[in-house]
């Protein structure tokens, strides 16, 4: 098994190989204190070009929120559909091969597409790295990375005029994002009337049964699209072309592209995906009048919540401070844009990298308070320090963190 490094700008891309076979990468676009942390999802397909603009997209999500963490990516070439004993395995010998970069923490792994925070956790240990025990817990971060997607879609139907329940929704990826984003839509008024998943998609005009769907889903998986049969089976490009007001892309990157842009209908698109859009397709919509948030914007609430969720904060607390907080901070953003006349992009990137410099900067010269938290930190992570006066304190925490320097 060899691991071999090679620089893209200022990103470091790890290929792992086994004789002639490439097993997977890892991608790391920045560091804050010698470290990085990103998902490590599992697909068939999955490249080394996904995962360097992946990666770019953590230090931007990261420099968005405050948050002291460099930006990275990784990805292993498999099905994330077969049995658990032959993932387990392909990403034990990934663990293996890229061990120099867990071992020293360079990159942090978290679970993402086609992976849980047991997969992780198991590839760590049996790589023979000590995971602590507040460490990769399961986490509801699809759900929290949907209220963030929900209240992009929010903040832009109020910026354009639109009232939520009298619009229509496609999401693209009825998985963990897709399924809770669904319900929290369709308590809004929505009508949700196309998913797809690996398999296809549905469309119904008319509505889809979002909780009998989602039941079904948590039934039949990607299958779902063949078992539910009050609606059309269509194709899951289709989806993105449907004559909807709210567009979710919740599956893959660059879903939306120069050779479909011109037939998206969607006024709101609100990813819960990493990079979904290309950067192209992005300006298309721009001019055309649609509304596209960036996708470190919409889908921070997974990182977010994930986090606080570390911290011991209560599901209902973080449920609160992502609809209120992230819906602020977009608010402010597309108030930015309309004053400026430029694509949301154009003002959250320069933000984000301007934040995660500040944050660089920082831990280069941390102050004594700085190191006393790191240490109290780590006394936590080891279960020194109860959970409970930490989600008591950690609130006022995220708050000052999630607050734009300029």
């Amino acid at each position: 098994m060899d691991l071999i490094l090679k620089n893209e700008g200022n990103t470091r891309i790890f290929t792992v190989t086994d004789e002639d076979r490439v097993l997977g990468y890892v991608a790391i676009d920045s560091t804050v204190g010698g470290r990085s942390c990103g998902g490590l999802r599992m697909l068939p397909d999955v490249d080394e070009k996904e995962i360097r603009a992946l990666a770019r997209s953590m230090t931007l999500k990261y420099g968005f929120l405050g948050l002291p963490q460099g930006g990275a990516k990784a990805g292993v070439i498999g099905n994330p559909e077969a049995p658990r004993a032959e993932r387990l395995k392909r990403l034990v010998e990934f663990g293996h091969a890229i061990k120099p970069l867990l071992s020293t923490k360079t990159f942090i792994p978290t679970s993402d597409m086609g992976t849980d925070s047991s997969d992780i956790r198991h590839m760590l240990n049996e790589v023979g790295i000590r995971v602590a025990s507040k460490d990769l817990r399961n986490n509801s971060s699809g759900y929290y990375t949907a209220l963030s997607v929900l209240a992009g879609v929010k903040q832009s139907a109020q910026h354009l005029g639109l009232n939520p329940s009298n619009c229509t929704a496609a999401i693209e990826g009825f998985g963990n994002v897709g399924r809770p984003l669904a319900s929290l839509l369709a308590r809004e008024g929505v009508k949700i009337v196309a998913i797809s998943t690996s398999q296809g998609g549905l469309y119904n005009p008319k509505g889809l049964e979002v909780d009998r769907l989602i039941r079904l889903a948590d039934e039949a998986g990607s299958r779902v699209v063949e078992v539910y049969r009050e609606a059309e089976f269509i194709n899951c490009q289709a989806l993105l072309e449907l004559p909807v007001d709210i567009l979710c892309p919740c599956a893959r990157w660059n879903s939306v592209h120069p050779g479909n842009v011109n037939r998206i209908l969607a006024r709101i698109i609100s990813p819960g995906a990493n990079d979904p859009i290309t950067p192209d397709a992005e300006r298309a919509l721009f001019e055309r009048g649609a509304l596209c948030l960036p996708d470190f914007v919409t889908n921070c609430g997974g990182v977010l919540g994930g986090t606080m969720e570390f911290a011991s904060v209560s599901r209902e607390k973080i449920k609160t401070f992502i609809e209120s907080q992230i819906g602020d901070r977009i608010a402010d953003l597309l108030k930015e844009t309309k004053a400026k006349g430029v694509l949301p992009r154009e003002v959250a990137v320069p933000l984000a990298l301007h934040r995660f410099r500040q944050i660089q900067q920082s831990a280069t010269h941390p102050t004594l308070f700085q190191r006393l938290f790191e240490v109290g930190l780590e006394f936590y992570r080891r279960g020194y320090i109860p959970g409970l006066l930490v989600g008591l304190l950690s609130l006022g925490y995220f708050e000052r963190t999630l607050a734009f320097r300029r």
